[in-house]
């Protein structure tokens, strides 16, 4: 028996599925333009990064989970913790520039080993991603509140003020994105990205292949960590202070933008650029909706239905 010939083009297509995110996300920001016309502004094109900025971060983690075939609930728990975990060694350490980097030596390392934790015990153990990750959540959301009971420990005003600041002409916020991208650039040409989506898209033919597949889900975790950590410093030097309760609604925006940005959740399709791609969707579908002077009891309806219908037009694209 024959097997069936894939369209090349149909293929083509399924592989650049975020383009129809980019075209979304251009229209959107046409839209935003006419009812804000100060949006090309530099000072406006920045606020509106510095917001986007922790969500892009955290779905781009996210991203290489849900190409794994996992998924992961606690990513907002982690940005918390990394907070109050930044926040409070800079301040146990005197608030000096050496302390800053330290606090954020400690986020970090606080992220991967969150990650850690979570891929030993979905890939390790073998437990189910879904409940395993909202569990761990609420324990690294615990942690948080233990670490640092109520909000308002402040960082350094050397911190907060870098993070606001420029850098050759260009704003932090930007070089934090561009180095991201040069970060999703750098994986994507590593095996890494395809024995990831064979894990997630076969992952019974993936073993038999000889794949470790337990390895490279657990480093997909790690990287989810890693970037729930980055988000974390973005949002730490944007609100200049520690919050145990910060990230409550990162992980379901995550999610939310990885499917916006063509990735299938059942694993195996995807990609780390579309993500991004899906994160600024979700802003200026915010903007938008703001701007167009919706009621304000209406507008988190209206955000939500506008969100399903293009989750919804994504998935269909994607099954197309």
């Amino acid at each position: 028996m024959t097997p069936a010939r894939t369209n090349p083009a149909m293929a083509a297509l399924r592989n650049r599925v975020w383009l129809v995110t980019l075209s979304a996300l251009i229209a959107l920001f046409v839209i935003n333009w006419i009812l804000q016309p100060n949006l090309v502004t530099p000072n406006v094109l920045k606020s509106n990064l510095t917001v986007f900025l922790p969500v892009v971060l955290v779905a781009i983690g996210q991203s290489y989970v849900i190409l794994g075939g996992d998924i992961d609930l606690s990513v907002g728990s982690i940005v918390a913790l990394v907070n109050v975990v930044t926040v409070s060694v800079i301040a146990a350490l005197g608030g000096g520039v050496p302390a800053i980097f330290a606090g954020i030596g400690a986020g970090i390392l606080t992220g991967v080993a969150c990650g850690l934790v979570n891929g030993l015990l979905i890939a390790g153990l073998r437990f189910q991603a879904i409940v395993t990750t909202f569990a761990t959540g609420i324990i690294f959301g615990g942690l948080a509140l233990r670490i640092l009971p109520t909000a308002g420990l402040p960082v350094p005003a050397e911190y907060w003020r870098t993070y606001g600041g420029a850098v050759l002409g260009l704003p932090v916020v930007l070089w934090v994105l561009i180095l991201a991208l040069v970060i999703i650039a750098i994986i994507a040409r590593r095996p890494f990205i395809k024995h990831l989506s064979a894990v997630g898209g076969l992952r019974q033919a993936a073993f038999q292949s000889g794949l470790p597949v337990a390895r490279i889900r657990i480093l997909a975790y790690v990287l989810a960590g890693l970037f729930a950590a980055f988000a974390s410093l973005c949002l730490t030097g944007e609100t200049a202070s520690g919050d145990p309760l910060m990230g409550r609604l990162l992980a379901l925006s995550s999610i939310s933008a990885v499917v916006l940005g063509g990735a299938a959740l059942a694993g195996g399709s995807g990609s780390a650029f579309g993500a991004v791609l899906g994160a600024l969707v979700l802003g200026m579908i915010g903007n938008v909706i703001f701007f167009a002077r919706f009621p304000f009891e209406y507008q988190t309806l209206i955000q939500g239905l506008i969100t399903l219908l293009a989750l919804a037009g994504g998935v269909l694209v994607a099954r197309r």
